[in-house]
């Protein structure tokens, strides 16, 4: 893993503790505002190549509408948020023995009328997800523009998340979730920090 210090900004001991007791966290503000604008502008100039994510093989899912771009080291500046979170993957191993060892990422765009139906990232523990993160990375947002994350969480409690600019959110992988239907175009980066042989301990 390449390694980025984590930004000072970030709460960590804050972000641990939710974690733990609720399942997920969110971080405010996470990066300096440059970096988000050189971020959506990268962002924009590739939006052309982005695919339906809802069809796999020739398939059609119907839980979802969204379009996605996979991050790799041709997208230099989103790159810089993947090592962020290689960095915190590390952090996250000492505190909760996660074994993460690969961040993937994708961008994913949510025009008006798209949705990502209920779903979990890591249904029953089938695959190697262990948190699962977003980054919404447009500039401005209105309430009513809709595309809120909304999860359950440990608990059992529902929280709606609002796409707000600037703002990271963090929770595991196994967590009920979807995406709710989006008025306005939606931008953000999807990650997952994978591990192949650990499993979160409740």
């Amino acid at each position: 893993m390449q390694l980025t210090a984590l930004p000072t900004s970030w709460n960590i001991d804050q972000i641990l503790d939710d974690l733990n007791k609720l399942g997920f966290a969110l971080v405010d503000n996470a990066y300096p505002l440059e970096y988000v604008h050189d971020l959506v502008r990268e962002c924009g100039l590739h939006l052309e190549e982005f695919r339906a994510a809802g069809i796999q093989n020739g398939v059609v899912s119907h839980i979802r509408s969204d379009h996605i771009l996979w991050i790799d080291d041709q997208l230099p500046v989103a790159q810089r948020h993947i090592n962020t979170l290689q960095s915190l993957s590390q952090v996250l191993n000492q505190a909760f023995f996660l074994g993460i060892k690969e961040v993937e990422a994708h961008f994913a765009c949510y025009n008006a009328g798209e949705f990502y139906a209920l779903h979990r990232d890591n249904p029953q523990q089938k695959n190697d997800r262990m948190i699962s993160t977003v980054f919404y990375l447009h500039e401005h947002w209105q309430q009513d523009w809709g595309g809120q994350l909304h999860l359950q969480d440990k608990n059992g409690k529902w929280h709606t998340i609002q796409p707000q600019p600037n703002r990271l959110a963090i929770f595991l992988s196994d967590i009920l979730h979807e995406v709710l239907l989006s008025k306005q175009q939606r931008l953000s980066i999807t990650a997952w920090l994978r591990s192949g042989n650990s499993i979160w301990n409740n």
